[in-house]
C-alpha cells in the first residue's frame, strides 16, 4: 500500500545551489538522500513529492552551506500483511518465483503456487504442476496474497536493497494466481451455475 507522510528534518544547501530555487534544491536533496531508504515502520521511501514549510536559513562555522529546516510530505510504500497484489514474475528458481509488487519483489515458494505437486523445469525456466499442468513463466502476470510482511531498516539509500527484502505471498487461495487460471476458473464456474 502507498502512504503519504509528512516529515521534519534539516536539509543541506550547498554554496554552489543557492541561486537555483530553494524549494526545487531541497526536493532534490532530500530525494538524493532518502529515496529508496527502507523504514521499519514507514516502508519503502518512494520520493519526497513536496515540501511544507521551509525554515530560515542558518550557517554553520567553517561550513559555507545554509542548513534548514523543513517539513516536507513523502511516498511510502509499505505491503501489509493479507494485502492482494498484482505483479509480474522476473525470476523462477527450483524453490519458487520472485514476482514485481511496485518497487519491492515477493516470493512465492513453490508450496504456495497451487494445491498440486510443482516441478522446475530448469532448461524451461518453469514451474509446472504435475496433475493440472499449470505453469508459470517469466513474464507471467500474477495475482499473489501476502503471507507475511518483515521490512528491516536499511541504513544506506539504495533501492536494491528493498528489491532484496522479499515478501513471502501465496497464490493458493480463490481469485488468486496467474491472471490466465483466474479466468478460468471463473468460467467453470459460470458454467457450473447453469
Amino acid at each position: 500500500m502507498y502512504y503519504k507522510t509528512k516529515i521534519k528534518d534539516t536539509v543541506r544547501i550547498p554554496p554552489y545551489r543557492f541561486e537555483n530555487p530553494l524549494e526545487e534544491v531541497a526536493i532534490q536533496t532530500l530525494n538524493e538522500t532518502y529515496e529508496g531508504r527502507l523504514d521499519k515502520k514507514l516502508g519503502l521511501l518512494i520520493c519526497v513529492n513536496a515540501i511544507n514549510h521551509i525554515g530560515e536559513g542558518k550557517l554553520i562555522m567553517g561550513d559555507g552551506a545554509s542548513y534548514h529546516d523543513v517539513e516536507f510530505e513523502a511516498i511510502f510504500f509499505k505491503p501489509e500483511q493479507h494485502e492482494i497484489f498484482d505483479g509480474e514474475v522476473i525470476d523462477i528458481v527450483d524453490y519458487g518465483a520472485f514476482v514485481r509488487i511496485g518497487p519491492m519483489d515477493g516470493l512465492i515458494h513453490v508450496s504456495q503456487v497451487t494445491d498440486d505437486y510443482i516441478n522446475y523445469d530448469a532448461k524451461r525456466g518453469a514451474l509446472i504442476a504435475k496433475e493440472s499442468n499449470k505453469t508459470l513463466d517469466v513474464g507471467d502476470l500474477v495475482r499473489a496474497r501476502a503471507v507475511s510482511v518483515s521490512i528491516k531498516d536499511e541504513s544506506t539509500n539504495n533501492i536494491d536493497n528493498a528489491r532484496n527484502s522479499k515478501i513471502p505471498l501465496t497464490m493458493r487461495q480463490n481469485n488468486l494466481g496467474r491472471f490466465e487460471w483466474i479466468e478460468e476458473a471463473k468460467q467453470k464456474s459460470k458454467k457450473g451455475k447453469e
